[in-house]
């Protein structure tokens, strides 16, 4: 009798543990626009459903290693995000652009006296 009071609590500590766990996640406050992957900090990244600080740091990571990201589906490439976990991200986020080239600064030089 007493292996099946402990299993009974036992079961019931970890339900009160899940419900917890759910109730934390479901107050994740989703951002409000589209994140920029190429912008955006640890903390905004966070933002996202999905991401923490773990993953937040990996696609930091791979942004500096890697350079831009030139689309969404790069994030496949950052460890934790499998297709299903990209799909969930995919209105979330976007790539935005890279910043126009500065002219050279050549074409600033004037040109010689005649």
């Amino acid at each position: 009798m007493l292996p099946t009071r402990i299993f009974a609590r036992i079961l019931a500590v970890a339900l009160v543990l899940v419900a917890f766990g759910a109730a934390a996640a479901a107050q994740k406050q989703l951002p409000a626009k589209p994140i920029d992957l190429n912008l955006a900090n640890v903390k905004e990244l966070q933002e996202l459903p999905g991401v923490g600080p773990v993953t937040a740091q990996r696609i930091i990571d791979l942004r500096q290693k890697s350079g831009r990201f030139k689309r969404v589906e790069d994030l496949l490439a950052v460890r934790g995000i499998s297709q299903k976990k990209l799909d969930a991200l995919r209105p979330y986020v976007i790539v935005s652009a890279p910043p126009p080239a500065t002219p050279s600064a050549q074409k600033n030089i004037p040109a010689p006296k005649k």
